[in-house]
């Protein structure tokens, strides 16, 4: 065999070795990646998205968009490498995405219970903003894991007394509960779909405080009002549609058809008393809105600078602070004027 001969068969080989590493070394980085967008005023997935009882919903024209991001795990160094080049992907550090102290099973925990939140956060600020009264309840958000409230109580658990006081707050749970000493027994009660029960749990330290007594529990605080929002969106997690869920209640309960038949998508964190935060993924989720159609995107104000360097061609982009601030845009939209941009 020839010296040049010799030095192809080399290279051909080595080449094929990059190439099957290539297709099989997994790179500790994920692919943001385009998601499907949802129709709060309709279906999605076969589902309706937003349903109410009584069933007082109007009937309305156009689209409210909610939008996601696809993230793309375990990725191949070729993945990772055609994922740098693509305009419509981010690839990222995957510590960025997921903690890298949780499983995924975990994390699959942590952003269901976002999505729960973020729809409770919607379905207040949208009742408030359109008048509805209602009565505040505090209940359990999250348990920590091999925490003494493991086992004995559960997420969504509505908290009623501690030590037979009546507590309606986070912070009246907390201060009841941390009067106790580490290690002393705390007795709560409950309601767990209608039915009271009553737990005794014995306190542990707090990890940054050792002489903090806890039970390993994270309250949250949800209104109920007299119209009951029904949420169902399946395989997706986080708070990042909570501004579209509150959008799409005021437009399905509220007086005015809100799009004036457009196609309008957005995102953004929502809190209870209607303002809106920032998400992430932005790029992505305005390809996936302007790939199904939308012609307007709703972007939270901190998101601007991003969205507008990578806004897709054919999309108005309109900056949003607060629910107010969104459904003002609208109705500037409705009377043909140019609302709030990036």
């Amino acid at each position: 065999m020839t010296r040049r001969s010799l030095t192809l068969l080399l290279a051909t080989v080595l080449a094929l070795g990059l190439a099957a590493a290539g297709s099989f070394a997994i790179v500790p980085y994920v692919a943001l990646k385009p998601g499907p967008a949802c129709d709060t005023l309709s279906t999605c997935y076969g589902t309706q998205v937003l349903s109410f009882s009584p069933n007082v919903a109007k009937a309305r024209t156009g689209k409210l968009q909610l939008t996601t991001v696809s993230v793309q795990d375990h990725l191949t160094l070729f993945e990772a490498l055609a994922g740098w080049v693509s305009p419509n992907d981010a690839v990222l550090p995957r510590e960025v995405v997921f903690s890298p102290d949780q499983t995924q099973q975990q994390n699959n925990a942590q952003t269901a219970q976002e999505m729960v939140d973020s729809q409770d956060a919607a379905t207040a600020a949208a009742l408030t903003y359109l008048g509805y009264k209602g009565t505040v309840t505090l209940y359990v958000s999250d348990v920590t894991a091999g925490a003494p409230a493991d086992g004995k109580l559960k997420a969504g658990d509505r908290i009623v007394t501690v030590d037979g006081a009546k507590v309606t707050t986070a912070d009246q749970l907390r201060a009841l509960i941390s009067n106790r000493k580490v290690g002393e027994a705390v007795a709560i009660g409950f309601l767990r779909g209608g039915k009271r029960g009553s737990v005794t749990i014995t306190t542990t330290a707090a990890s940054d405080d050792p002489t903090r007594a806890i039970v390993g529990i994270t309250p949250g605080i949800r209104t109920e009002f007299s119209v009951k929002v029904d949420i169902k969106l399946r395989d997706v997690g986080g708070p990042s549609a909570g501004l579209m869920f509150a959008l799409g209640i005021v437009d399905k309960l509220g007086p005015t058809d809100l799009t004036n038949g457009l196609n309008i998508a957005g995102t953004g964190e929502i809190t209870p008393d209607g303002k809106v935060g920032a998400i992430g993924g932005i790029a992505q989720k305005m390809r996936g809105a302007r790939a199904q159609g939308a012609t307007v995107f709703l972007s939270p104000a901190d998101n601007c600078a991003e969205a507008k360097q990578t806004k897709p061609s054919g999309i108005t982009l309109v900056k949003v602070t607060t629910l107010t601030s969104a459904l003002d845009a609208l109705a500037t939209l409705r009377a043909h004027g140019a609302p709030p941009s990036c």
